[in-house]
């Protein structure tokens, strides 16, 4: 993209390149006017920032399709709506030229036009080239064959949620937590290293992704995934705990204090030595962020614990008699 550094989007979908795209036409019906039809759990949800539009079906994420979305100049609308007007075959009308084009490979809108808002659709393009940029004068532009896979996934009444999140974090299908961190090319949302430790603090691994690593990641705003790592819900003695395990490069680890306090035993941090001391034994500790982990493998030994299975609600650990 001219002037603009090149990233990569939601699961390497997006580069960046620059073009236009024009406005379409007028709708004349307000988009809070517009009573779903249904109330399925259908929905389309696009992230500005990374450039991606994701379509959930019956409340389940289901696609996840790249877009061209507003240049700086032209940002696209954030909000709530609802899709207002749909139309195969559109014509493109410029409302600053007056230009018209009927449907064909000239037509900037392509062969779908899915309307939000006066003004603003979501739509085809004759320009794939520029999705994964921020291009247009406010729509949102997709690729030929994904606009007209959506085109038939959603109806008018269908709620459309736009926003613009430099921030993203998700579990990988495997459970792992992941990070993404975009440009702030519509200089609108900066980012702290304590904004973004919330964020992880949110999916229980914030300890386990330094402050350096952090900072790197704000200062290289690639939109590249960052795994960070897997977090397990803990039943300790039939309760769930607040706290969480945490699975990195292939170690369990447990919060050691947390787990003490849970079960009402003394723990002691050995400093010098690097282990932690209960009246049962002592085991190696490590440190992340200032909180004492143990690798779950001592659980038994410095807790007095059995257990560790998993089930699908996590990790579960019993007092031994």
């Amino acid at each position: 993209m001219r002037g603009l550094k090149k990233v990569a989007g939601i699961a390497a979908m997006a580069v960046m390149l620059m073009c236009n795209v024009a406005l379409a036409a007028e709708s004349g019906t307000a988009s809070e006017e517009i009573v779903p039809k249904v109330n399925d759990g259908t929905k389309i949800v696009i992230n500005l920032a990374s450039r991606g539009l994701y379509l959930y079906e019956q409340g389940v994420k289901t696609r996840l399709y790249p877009i061209a979305c507003g240049k700086p100049s032209d940002p696209t609308p954030v909000g709530y709506y609802t899709v207002i007007e749909k139309e195969v075959n559109p014509i493109w009308r410029d409302s600053r030229s007056g230009e018209v084009v009927y449907s064909g490979p000239d037509n900037p809108l392509g062969y779908r036009w899915i309307s939000f808002r006066p003004y603003y659709g979501i739509h085809g393009t004759n320009n794939p080239d520029s999705i994964g940029s921020f291009a247009s004068r406010g729509c949102i532009r997709m690729h030929e064959q994904d606009v007209e896979a959506l085109y038939e996934r959603v109806e008018v009444g269908t709620p459309v949620e736009i926003f613009y999140n430099r921030v993203v974090v998700e579990k990988a299908p495997d459970g792992t937590v992941t990070y993404y961190i975009y440009p702030d090319t519509y200089e609108r949302q900066p980012i702290t290293v304590a904004q973004v430790n919330e964020w992880l603090h949110g999916f229980g691994v914030e300890c386990f992704e330094s402050d350096e690593a952090i900072a790197a990641k704000i200062e290289a705003e690639d939109g590249q995934p960052t795994y960070v790592a897997k977090p397990y819900s803990i039943q300790l003695n039939g309760q769930m705990m607040a706290f969480k395990a945490v699975e990195k490069n292939g170690e369990c680890y447990l919060p050691a204090v947390a787990m003490a306090e849970a079960l009402n035993i003394p723990i002691f941090y050995d400093r010098d030595n690097e282990v932690a001391v209960t009246c049962y034994s002592t085991a190696p500790v490590s440190v992340f962020k200032d909180v004492l982990y143990i690798n779950a493998a001592y659980a038994g030994k410095l807790l007095h614990l059995g257990g560790g299975t998993a089930d699908k609600a996590g990790l579960i650990y019993y007092t031994m008699k």
